[in-house]
């Protein structure tokens, strides 16, 4: 059975679960829940962690150095268990390493660390990935956390807004078959602002290559809102299925394998190529306001 860790602070209890260091909880003091609930009669995940890979691979197998491998969406990450490397009230930090099973779809030796740590009314969640091998380590990596749409205390049917702080108008594009369609298509932000639909979602998830920027604020109209800050993580991606109560943020550096470029996990967009003996970081911070 998977544990779960509660981390806390006067303002956020934060649940964490071993099994895909996924977080299961985000409650004010106030007893307001604003992290989906995993109902699986709509989409049982709740905030899946994407590695080594971000997306679909055709068939489910990825290449590596000319060697196909098994690999399911979104990586195997998200469907093994961690140690708990650190716990204080308010941080918690899992680790996952090299298995026989992770060798049998990535051949490297890696340790993939997440840290979950409340300040405020701020949760932080931060991955360290470390290549512990001799040899250059290709990977994607992302986040998928579900947020209540609609928000805590706000009705189905009220208005809600994704406003991208660069007030840019970033390029979309659609997944086909499962598979990135990199032929972009016109934005549906104007000036920055979003005013979500389900009918956005009969298609999949929006994915924004670049340009979204790094904040963003998911907030209802005469209601709460929540303030996203990203790091190290160009591509985003919106998503839900159509009429669930939830609305992903995805922050993503790595995205699914796209028509026409093959299974070579070095061709799959925003690919991190990672030196022998470095680590990389990427992080989303998100504030509850209001």
């Amino acid at each position: 059975m998977s544990e779960t860790i509660r981390i806390a602070n006067d303002d956020l209890v934060v649940t964490v679960a071993t099994l895909g260091a996924e977080t299961q909880s985000l409650d004010t003091s106030d007893g307001r829940s604003w992290l989906w609930s995993g109902d699986p009669a709509f989409w049982a995940g709740r905030a899946p962690i994407l590695f080594p890979i971000v997306g679909k691979a055709a068939n489910d197998m990825i290449e590596i150095d000319g060697v196909r491998m098994p690999m399911k969406q979104h990586g195997f990450a998200r469907r093994a268990r961690f140690s708990v490397a650190e716990k204080t009230d308010s941080l918690c930090r899992m680790e996952l390493g090299p298995s026989d099973e992770t060798r049998a779809a990535y051949p490297f030796d890696f340790l993939l660390s997440i840290t979950h740590a409340v300040e405020g009314r701020s949760l932080k969640v931060t991955a360290r990935v470390e290549n512990h091998d001799k040899v250059a380590m290709p990977f994607g990596f992302g986040f998928h956390p579900a947020f209540c749409w609609p928000m805590p205390g706000m009705t189905k049917g009220s208005v809600h807004h994704v406003a991208l702080e660069n007030r840019a108008e970033p390029p979309l594009v659609r997944l086909r078959d499962g598979l990135i369609d990199l032929t972009p298509l016109p934005s549906p932000f104007s000036e920055g602002l979003l005013a979500l639909d389900h009918d956005y979602f009969i298609d999949d998830a929006m994915i924004f290559p670049e340009g979204a920027g790094d904040q963003l604020t998911l907030s209802a109209e005469n209601g709460p809102s929540l303030a996203f800050t990203f790091e190290n993580l160009p591509n985003l991606a919106l998503w839900t299925k159509p009429g669930a109560p939830y609305i992903c943020i995805e922050p993503w550096h790595g995205m699914a394998e796209a028509h026409g470029k093959g299974s070579d996990i070095l061709n799959r967009p925003s690919t991190k190529i990672l030196p022998p003996g470095e680590a990389v970081e990427f992080s989303f911070t998100v504030a509850v306001e209001g």
